[in-house]
This record gives structure tokens, sequence and C-alpha cells, in this order.
């Protein structure tokens, strides 16, 4: 089994929508079930319900037959423009996720970022656990179908 030993990866894709469109889609981690090959569903916690720096959610996760679930805090929230969140598995600092929007000809560039926050022990047993072998070129290839979903929903013809 190979472990990759990156802690940062940025895939981004260029979206024919406005980055008003694409926010709808991204803006808010609940909706990550929608587009994650991994993460299926996202539920609040706490009192905050809606994306704010400091709200709390659980992210419930899977891969084939492997289940687990962790716990996200939103660090950044900019309306329109990026959100990201802090993930934690217990007491454990697991990883940062975000998302930028930046406007493009026509459209918008995305750019999805995963940063490993996992000691080597804890990189080395969770991929044990969760089946993969080389996280960079797993989490690489998560990334690039969350954001090919994300188009496709961002430039699919409105149903009116």
């Amino acid at each position: 089994m190979t472990t990759s030993l990156s802690d940062m990866i940025e895939v981004s894709t260029t979206i024919d929508a406005s980055p008003e469109q694409v926010w709808e889609l991204i803006g808010d981690p609940t909706r990550m079930g929608e587009w994650s090959p991994e993460c299926h569903r996202v539920t609040w916690l706490g009192r905050l319900s809606a994306p704010a720096v400091g709200a709390r959610f659980r992210g419930y996760n899977r891969i084939g037959r492997r289940r687990w679930a962790t716990v996200g805090t939103v660090s950044v929230y900019e309306p329109g423009h990026a959100v990201a969140w802090e993930v934690h598995a217990g007491p454990l600092p697991v990883a940062h996720w975000g998302y930028r929007i930046e406007p493009a000809d026509g459209g918008c560039t995305v750019t999805e970022t995963f940063e490993d926050h996992r000691g080597m022990l804890i990189r080395v047993v969770g991929s044990a656990l969760r089946g993969v072998g080389d996280t960079e070129a797993h989490n690489r290839a998560g990334m690039a179908a969350t954001l090919a979903r994300v188009k496709a929903a961002a430039e699919a013809p409105a149903i009116v």
C-alpha cells in the first residue's frame, strides 16, 4: 500500500455559468452529498443551521462498504467567492476542505482545495481503514469528480 505524503491538493475547472449560479451549488456544505463521490450526506450540528463561520456539521462518508462520519466547522464563508471548513474525527484534526470561485470569460473557475492535517501515523491508519492506497490520487480523483458534477449541474439547461 502506498500512502502519499502531499499535504495540499488543488483541482480546478472552468464552468460556463455565472459565479452566482455556481455559488448556489457549492456555498452550502450540506449540499456536498449531491456532488461528492465520498461524502453522501451532511447535517448541521448545534445552534447554527446555515453556512456561516463557526457553523458545525456532521459529514457522512462512504467508500464501498466502509462508512464513517466526521465533524466539520466552517472556517471561511465569503458569499459568492469562497467557503471552507476544518474537519475533525473526534478530537483529531483531519483536513481543511475549501472552494473558491473566480470570474472567468463567460463563466467562472472553481478551485477545490484539500489540506491534510493528520499526522503520519493517522494518515497511514486512516488510509488503511478507508481502503485507500494512494491518498493523494484518491482525493484528486474525488475532487475532479465533485467538480465535474458541479459543472454538469451548473451548465444544465434550466427547466422552465
